[in-house]
């Protein structure tokens, strides 16, 4: 059984930072993408960063100001987010995309609420 835990979420304010990290709780196989989505109540979900062997791909909005890293020695994936502002408030899942059409492995989610 694979786990992704997430932690990092909490309150900010506008301007404010926060750190997102996932950790896996053992190495997978075939992975094609290490990931960040977000979504809001009664919004679908969106892609927020995203590294594959492609490159890397931010959502237009948080380009400059989310900064997404991994760590494959220590099973991880972090989200650096500078300039938070109050759109960035969501529930924010941890993402690990698997190749060959294999199931993807979903993080429980973690809060981010950017408020004054």
């Amino acid at each position: 059984q694979v786990q992704l835990e997430e932690s990092g979420g909490g309150l900010v304010q506008p301007g404010g930072s926060l750190r997102l990290s996932c950790v896996f709780s053992t190495r997978i196989s075939n992975i094609a993408a290490w990931g960040w989505y977000r979504q809001v109540p009664g919004k679908q979900r969106e892609l927020v960063a995203r590294i594959t062997f492609s490159g890397t791909e931010y959502l237009e909005s948080v380009k400059g100001r989310f900064t997404i890293s991994r760590n494959t020695a220590k099973n991880t994936i972090s989200l650096q987010m500078n300039s938070l502002t109050p759109e960035d408030t969501a529930i924010y899942y941890c993402n690990v995309g698997r190749s060959a059409g294999l199931g993807d492995y979903w993080g429980q989610g973690t809060q981010v609420t950017v408020s004054s």
